[in-house]
């Protein structure tokens, strides 16, 4: 696998057990693009760690700091 093979994470890699997903609205597609478009700027001003768990907090999802995988920041 990739991530293993160059050493991508600090411990071995392996998709996990569950699944996730999120999606945006058509409505939303310029946003989306613009966030994209900006994001190595976006994360100088907040960490993808925060914005990860951010995400979920919104979306009222809930987890297991156990299966969280490793954040390089």
């Amino acid at each position: 696998m990739f991530v293993n093979t160059n050493n991508l994470s600090l411990r071995r890699f392996h998709w996990q057990e569950g699944y996730g997903i999120f999606s945006h609205s058509r409505s939303q597609r310029d946003l989306v693009i613009k966030y994209i478009m900006n994001q190595e700027y976006h994360h100088k001003q907040r960490t993808f760690r925060k914005e990860y768990l951010d995400l979920l907090a919104n979306m009222d999802v809930t987890y297991d700091e156990k299966y969280l995988f490793d954040f390089f920041e």
